[in-house]
């Protein structure tokens, strides 16, 4: 289990710094932020989040950048370890001095924050501000929204992409995939460049990982479960065995037997030896998440191509859903500083904020606005594939199965999504090994509606 939420947060945040954080009342903390208190006269809003590295330094400037240009109040941001450990400090520090009033908390958690009613939805104060979210990606928004009501605000933001070697297909003179590839696309390209280099390089892998089913899910416009996938309602039912996950895992299935397909298996150990080989010239098309490509451009020599995450034959793309985390209020501190959140989050969506997030740290920039600021322009000028993850996630149009999957216990359900996928790669039974991933999803999933007394 260790292994593979490891998997996830390579996949959603950029590398961490230890830090050993210690909270003291409302206002007072020790973390890699030196800033511990709220100046006189403001009023302090305390920030837990979960970047390390040089996402945190971005988030740092962000911060002071907010605090210079206002005097009513004083953001305090905390650094609080990974996605997962925050979450149960957020969950049991509620109600005491020592919570925060604005705080980071990933993807698959959503279901979590909601059903705790813990917080405020930021739709309040978007009301009350009649503040225009227009411009902001409208399906990273429905991924933390429930019935049309806003829960969270999108922030540190990533989709799936699919990686290509250009200058290895230029070199064994092979056509790129399309922008938007269909499966057999993909498939053509790691054949050719298997074939061509002598079976010197890899054409293609595809990590063993359930986010990345869930997108192919996504893409095809299938629920995984019911009640459109959590958004309209509380799910009672997984549905692992569909036909749009039997066409994904056939896919998968003809290119390992026809030799163009490496599995690097699962976990952190997966993404290093793809990414690895990539670098090396040993593999040609890999998909993960769009924060990697600061990493994969970085000192590589060879020309990096970008598409879309791949859809099936015949079917038009639907769009994939977002990685990430989104900034939550707590409804536990007064109105006052409630509303000093809320202005801090209209500050971190703004173009200009959102261009130099993205420039900074690889996440996207979810204020439409943002593509003409000059950060990005710099950045394109440099790295035109870098439009490449902006525009997949602009021609998406939200609907329940592209918005996320809104259930809680996501983690489990991947792990289960996961041992399917391995049964699959070493040559097991499809219907088999989906059938016993949905009986143990479905099994979990009764247990914890039952806990939520959600169960009928």
């Amino acid at each position: 289990m260790i292994k593979k939420l490891a998997a996830f947060l390579r996949a959603h945040i950029l590398p961490v710094v230890a830090v050993v954080v210690v909270v003291i009342g409302a206002v007072v903390f020790t973390s890699a932020h030196k800033q511990t208190s709220a100046k006189a006269g403001r009023t302090p809003v305390v920030l837990w989040h979960e970047m390390g590295g040089p996402a945190e330094v971005a988030l740092d400037q962000m911060v002071d950048k907010f605090n210079k240009s206002q005097s009513k109040y004083e953001v305090i941001p905390q650094y609080q370890g990974a996605y997962d450990e925050a979450v149960q400090k957020i969950i049991q520090s509620h109600g005491s001095s020592a919570s925060p009033a604005l705080f980071q908390s990933f993807d698959i958690s959503t279901a979590q924050m909601m059903h705790s009613k813990y917080t405020t939805p930021v739709q309040k104060f978007i009301d009350e501000d009649n503040y225009d979210v227009s411009d902001i990606s409208p399906v990273a928004r429905s991924f933390y929204s429930n019935k049309g009501k806003q829960l969270a605000m999108p922030f540190n933001t990533s989709q799936p992409v699919l990686y290509y070697n250009a200058s290895l297909l230029k070199k064994y003179h092979i056509t790129p995939p399309a922008k938007s590839p269909s499966y057999s696309d993909v498939t053509r390209v790691a054949e050719q460049l298997y074939k061509r280099s002598h079976h010197q390089v890899k054409g293609m892998t595809m990590e063993i990982y359930g986010w990345l089913m869930e997108e192919a899910l996504a893409n095809a416009k299938t629920s995984l479960v019911n009640h459109g996938d959590g958004h309209v309602g509380n799910p009672t039912k997984i549905d692992l065995n569909n036909p749009t996950t039997v066409k994904y895992l056939k896919w998968i299935r003809a290119n390992i037997k026809s030799g163009d397909f490496v599995n690097y298996g699962s976990g952190a150990s997966a993404e290093t030896n793809e990414i690895a080989a990539f670098l090396a010239g040993k593999l040609g098309i890999f998909v993960q998440s769009s924060a990697y490509i600061g990493q994969l451009t970085t000192g590589n020599k060879n020309k990096l191509g970008i598409s879309y995450f791949p859809h099936p034959n015949g079917q038009k793309a639907n769009g994939v859903g977002i990685g990430g985390a989104a900034l939550w209020i707590s409804n536990d501190k007064p109105t006052k500083v409630q509303k000093g959140a809320f202005e801090f989050i209209k500050y971190a969506e703004r173009p200009d904020s959102q261009a130099n997030w993205q420039k900074a740290t690889g996440y996207l920039a979810l204020n439409s606005q943002s593509q003409s600021q000059p950060a990005l322009k710099s950045l394109y000028a440099k790295q035109p594939e870098a439009k490449v993850p902006g525009e997949q996630l602009a021609a998406a149009k939200p609907n329940d199965t592209n918005s996320g999957i809104l259930m809680e216990g996501m983690q489990l359900t991947r792990e289960m999504e996961e041992t399917a996928m391995e049964t699959v790669y070493d040559g097991g039974s499809i219907p088999k090994a989906l059938s016993t991933a949905s009986q143990g999803m479905n099994t979990n999933l009764k247990t914890t509606n039952r806990a939520n007394g959600d169960y009928k």
